[in-house]
Parts: C-alpha cells; sequence; structure tokens
C-alpha cells in the first residue's frame, strides 16, 4: 500500500478549524493563511503534487463521506466468495438491479435514559420485511456534525444497494440498518464543536447504543439477537466511536468496520485542538479474556485529506498490544464515498464468509 504524507494549505480560518476538528493527522506543520472570497481546502502530496480535490465548506463531506462520482468498472466480474479483503465495492453490488427490490430508510424515535430525551434514527428495512422473520442488524454511525439523516439521505453510499444485492445473491441474510444519531447529548442547546467538550456527547454514545437504543430496536423490530447477528460500522467520527465501543464492549458485536477513522481514542494533538483521549495507548487493546469479535476491520483511503495517518495509527497500536484485527488502505480513496462502500462491502463480505464457514462445519453448507 502506498504510504502517503500530506500537508493542507487552509486558505479559509473556518474551514481550517473544521477539518482539523475532523482529526487531520497530517504531521508536518500547517501554513494557516485567511482569505475571506476563498472557502476551501486544497490537499497537496509530497510524492506526487497537488491532488484534484477540492473540499468545500460543506460540513456533510464529515458526517457521511466526500462524494466522488461513480468509476467505470466492469460489472460482470465473477464475484468469488472467500476471506481475502477487496479494495473496492465490486460494481455488481453497488448498482441497482432491475430484479432487485430494495428497502427504503424510515425514521423513527426512542426514549433514551442516557440522554434523558427523545432521540431520533432512520432505519433501512429489508424490502419484503415481515414480522415473521428475524433479521441481523447492522448499527451504522455517521461523522462529526451528522445526525441520523446523514446516511439516510446520502445515496452516494450505496448501503441499500449493497446490502440489497448481497442479500438477492444469498451471500448474507436480509439485514436491517440502523443509522442512530450518535451526539449523545442530555442539553439539547449544545452542538458539535472543534473543543475536547463540544466532542463528548460522541464518547458518551456508547451508553445511549448500549443502554437505551439497542433494546429498543430490539424490542419493537423483529431482529435476531446475539453477537454473531449484531453489527456494528462507523466513518470518521463514527468509525473512532466503533473503534472505542469495541475495545469496551466486544462480546456485543460479532463484525465491526471502523471507516477512515478520526483522532481522540488516545491523547493527542493536531495543529488546532488537543485530544484529552479515551483510554491511554497501553489500553489499545481487548482486555484479557475478552469475548473479541469474530472480524474487526479497520480501513482508510491512502489520500485521506481529513483524518490523515490516524486510522493506521490506531492499527499499529492495536498490533502493537496484540488485538487481533484486518487493516487496509484504499488505493487512491478520500475521505469520500469510495473509502465508505469499500468498508459496507468487506464487512458483509467477511460476514457472508463466516458464515458460510459456520454452515460447513455444521453440515449445513448451501
Amino acid at each position: 500500500m502506498i504510504k502517503t504524507k500530506k500537508r493542507l494549505m487552509i486558505l479559509s480560518a473556518f474551514i481550517a478549524l473544521t477539518v482539523c476538528a475532523c482529526g487531520t493527522a497530517i504531521r508536518e506543520e500547517n501554513d494557516m493563511e485567511t482569505n475571506n472570497s476563498s472557502e476551501e481546502i486544497i490537499a497537496t502530496s509530497d510524492n506526487t503534487g497537488e491532488v484534484n480535490k477540492e473540499v468545500n465548506d460543506d460540513l456533510s463531506s464529515f458526517a457521511a463521506g466526500i462524494k466522488t462520482e461513480d468509476e467505470e468498472s466492469n460489472s460482470d466480474t465473477e464475484f468469488v466468495l472467500n476471506d481475502e479483503i477487496e479494495e473496492r465495492c465490486p460494481a455488481i453490488y453497488e448498482t441497482k438491479r432491475a430484479d432487485v427490490s430494495y428497502g427504503e430508510f424510515t425514521h423513527d424515535t426512542y426514549y433514551s435514559e442516557t440522554c434523558q430525551m427523545e432521540r431520533g434514527y432512520s432505519i433501512l428495512l429489508p424490502a419484503d420485511y415481515s414480522v415473521d422473520k428475524k433479521y441481523p442488524v447492522l448499527y451504522l454511525l455517521h461523522g462529526i456534525f451528522g445526525d441520523e439523516y446523514s446516511f439516510s439521505n446520502d445515496g452516494s453510499n450505496k448501503i441499500k444497494e449493497i446490502t440489497g444485492n448481497m442479500a438477492a445473491d444469498g451471500l448474507i441474510e436480509e439485514t436491517i440498518v440502523v443509522c442512530p444519531n450518535m451526539f449523545a447529548t442530555s442539553d439539547p442547546e449544545q452542538k458539535p464543536g472543534f473543543d475536547s467538550i463540544s466532542v463528548l456527547p460522541y464518547d458518551n454514545f456508547i451508553n445511549d447504543l448500549v443502554n437505551d437504543l439497542m433494546p429498543h430496536i430490539e424490542g419493537k423490530y423483529s431482529v435476531l439477537t446475539g453477537r454473531e447477528n449484531t453489527y456494528l460500522a462507523g466513518f470518521s467520527m463514527g468509525g473512532r466511536e466503533t473503534i472505542f465501543i469495541t475495545l469496551k464492549r466486544p462480546e456485543l458485536f460479532g463484525y465491526v468496520c471502523a471507516i477512515s477513522a478520526a483522532p481522540g481514542i488516545v491523547p493527542t494533538k493536531d495543529s488546532f485542538m488537543s485530544h484529552e483521549g479515551q483510554i491511554s495507548e497501553s489500553e489499545m487493546r481487548f482486555e484479557d479474556g475478552a469475548t473479541e469479535p469474530d472480524v474487526f476491520i479497520i480501513c482508510c483511503g491512502t489520500r485521506d485529506s481529513v483524518v490523515g495517518t490516524y486510522p493506521k495509527q490506531y492499527h499499529e497500536l492495536l498490533e502493537a498490544n496484540g488485538a487481533e484485527h484486518i487493516w487496509y488502505e484504499i488505493n487512491g480513496a478520500d475521505h469520500d464515498n469510495n473509502a465508505i462502500k469499500s468498508g459496507l462491502f468487506n464487512l458483509f463480505k467477511q460476514i457472508a464468509n463466516g458464515k458460510n464457514m459456520s454452515n460447513a462445519e455444521n453440515g449445513g453448507l448451501q
């Protein structure tokens, strides 16, 4: 994989602050220049020169990824089910098919004892959802400045297509996808921000998820319970919390994927913000005797202009501390929907392979 060092030339003080707060992991010093007439970030690479990507001040790109144009791909490529990671989601799984019915996102609420208020979530049910059938559940966490609509309103991440197509091909079971609001605050006036106090509600989400949201979902919908049927994934800030939640409650989730994870799990400092950290570097591991996920993936684009090398640093800490996981990079991907599609596809591919192997061992291979 290519290890790319980037530096950000900041043309707007406000936008520079936004990027740093999401976790820019560039190790070189950043030059900041205020320009009232320009609100864009241009990422450059020491090896390749200027990257042809401009990120504007649309904060949704930090919540659900920078949108990119669909790439040309051979949709007829044969798919082979194995445990190998594929950098890009195959076109056959991110493209709508005429013979497949896809579910639609709807919105609902639950009462959070953790936050002492009613909170919302978007939920994707299979097209033929029935209370007579039970389904596994994926909890999918957005990035900073996002909410429960970040993924449901962004079709570029192909969530409906990936889950629908893989289920239609018999690779995975039809799956419910839950997209919560990860900003778990008890103060309705509090907003996300660029300091250690303003990001604390993201760290608090572990309590809301485990104590409030998951029991609500399991009580209201026809879901399969147990870690083998409960999945967790997140992007950017959601990736950060996915790693943290997995380390703290690994017995709850059988399959996990952290995509382009933001900094802040361990103490660190970037050019604009000090991250106090949730745990120490030595604690970036599973506790002795813990039931670990069957699959724990961490991935990031090689040209990520927002979180830079922080995901790789998490990988190196986990590796040094003996925490088993899968690490891979998406060559050429930014903090974008290509990274998200890749992570989701590989998560479901690992689920398909794991359950297929389990069925084979039990004499029930289909």
